[in-house]
Parts: structure tokens; C-alpha cells; sequence
């Protein structure tokens, strides 16, 4: 079943991330009670399962290779993360550019990535 519905899932989930990404947020209320570094924490979370949700898409849709899925993904998920930061400064009043929320982003694609790859199973190649 998660196979037939994995391409939707991956694509409402992109379009969640990139919504959520770019409207106005209040976390006045939140930074009292979360520490100040649990935005990284979401970054990382975030862009680790968004790596995780389209190689499991393109691994079995297409006939590649684990390491070229893996390629393709990361560097579309680290390029979705910096264009995502890049409208944040460009398109809103109440976002802007955070080279940390980037770095966040890229370490969460390189350890989701880093566990796919070393993750052994049959059907995967």
C-alpha cells in the first residue's frame, strides 16, 4: 500500500513544507516554552524525511542504481532547502535568509541519506 501511495505523500508533503516554509508564522509564544535551537531541530527533521520520502519515489519507480537515487535526492532536497530560504528573503516581510536553517537542512539530507545508503535490503539496490 505505502508503495501506491508513496508518490502522493511525497508530493503533499513537499507542498506542506513549502507552504509552512514561507506564510507567516507566530512562535512568540512557542520560543518561550521550546529551546532556541529547536528550529534546527525541525530543519533537520524535515529535510531528513523529505530525503527519505522521494528515494523511496524514485527507487521504485525507476530502474536506478541506490547510489544514483541517492544523488538525485540529495541534491534536489538541498537545492529545494536553499531556494526555499532564498523566497523566504525575496517573497515575505516575516522570513528571512538564515544560512543555519540551510546548514540544518543539509545535515539532515546527509544523515537521512548516510542511514538510507547503509541500510541493507533486498529489493533495494
Amino acid at each position: 500500500m505505502l508503495k501506491k501511495h508513496a508518490l502522493l505523500i511525497s508530493v503533499a508533503y513537499t507542498l506542506t513544507l513549502f507552504t509552512v516554509s514561507l506564510i507567516r508564522l507566530d512562535l512568540n509564544k512557542i520560543e518561550d516554552l521550546v529551546p532556541s535551537f529547536s528550529d534546527k531541530m525541525f530543519h533537520f527533521a524535515a529535510y531528513g524525511l523529505l530525503t527519505c520520502l522521494w528515494f523511496y519515489v524514485i527507487i521504485t519507480r525507476f530502474n536506478f542504481t541506490k547510489m544514483k537515487t541517492l544523488l538525485i535526492v540529495t541534491s534536489a532536497c538541498i537545492a529545494f532547502g536553499i531556494i526555499i530560504e532564498v523566497l523566504q528573503k525575496e517573497l515575505t516581510n516575516t522570513r528571512s535568509f538564515d544560512l543555519y536553517d540551510i546548514t540544518a537542512n543539509i545535515g539532515g539530507v546527509v544523515i537521512a541519506a548516510s542511514i538510507v545508503l547503509l541500510y541493507k535490503k533486498s529489493h533495494v539496490k
